[in-house]
């Protein structure tokens, strides 16, 4: 079974998330942005071993501990290539928001579209939605069928697309023709606010819905 735990960190509620196989006790940790003793301690409960650490893209709230977290586990870090840069430059991205200072963490993989790995007994799928950001992904554990989004996907919304790199025409693909497709019962959690499921979202999504989404 697929254990998945979830902490809210950070003055942009950014959820933090791992998945971990119950049978083995390796985990996937994505997106640890801030609050790094909350976020490692979401392996506790059960003895989890967080032995990867994935980025579903390069924005401040959800790389910003991804250092910290990789030092204190020992996991290695890795993202999509063409959100590396903006990673590097996440001091910039500290000091335009007025944080404290954050060092970027060191890459050990860059992942890519249809790139499959374990978590334990569980198999992970990278899927490529840029969009909000030119590498944002998300990552699907197809025999659970739970599915994480970064801030590709929001329940009753969509990632911005007004910052640098964002593209609308890239997110509502991305949406309508990887995730959409993946079927109505997949659970989707979120980079911010509360999960969903990909049927709510095809059905209701007011920007890339049905029923008259905005987004073309």
């Amino acid at each position: 079974m697929l254990v998945v735990r979830s902490v809210t960190v950070g003055p942009f509620a950014e959820n933090a998330w791992l998945a971990g196989c119950d049978r083995t006790g390796e985990a996937l940790l994505i997106d640890p942005g801030d609050e790094i003793s909350r976020v490692v301690a979401l392996a506790e409960p059960g003895g989890f071993r967080v032995t990867r650490i994935l980025l579903t893209h390069g924005h401040i709230d959800h790389v910003a501990g991804a250092a910290e977290a990789a030092a204190r586990t020992g996991a290695p870090v890795q993202i999509h290539a063409a959100d590396e840069r903006m990673l590097a430059q996440l001091p910039a991205q500290a000091a335009l928001f007025g944080f404290p200072p954050s060092l970027p963490p060191s890459i050990a993989h860059r992942h890519v579209h249809g790139e499959r790995f374990q978590v334990g007994e569980q198999e992970a799928a990278v899927l490529h939605v840029p969009g909000h950001t030119p590498g944002g992904c998300a990552v699907y554990f197809a025999a659970a069928r739970e599915l994480f989004v970064g801030d590709t996907l929001f329940a009753g919304s969509v990632g911005r697309t007004d910052l640098p790199g964002g593209d609308s025409d890239a997110l509502a693909r991305s949406i309508r023709g990887v995730l959409f497709a993946l079927g109505d019962e997949v659970r989707v959690h979120c980079g911010h606010g509360p999960s969903t499921t990909i049927g709510e979202e095809r059905r209701d999504n007011p920007f890339v819905g049905e029923r008259g989404g905005i987004l073309p």
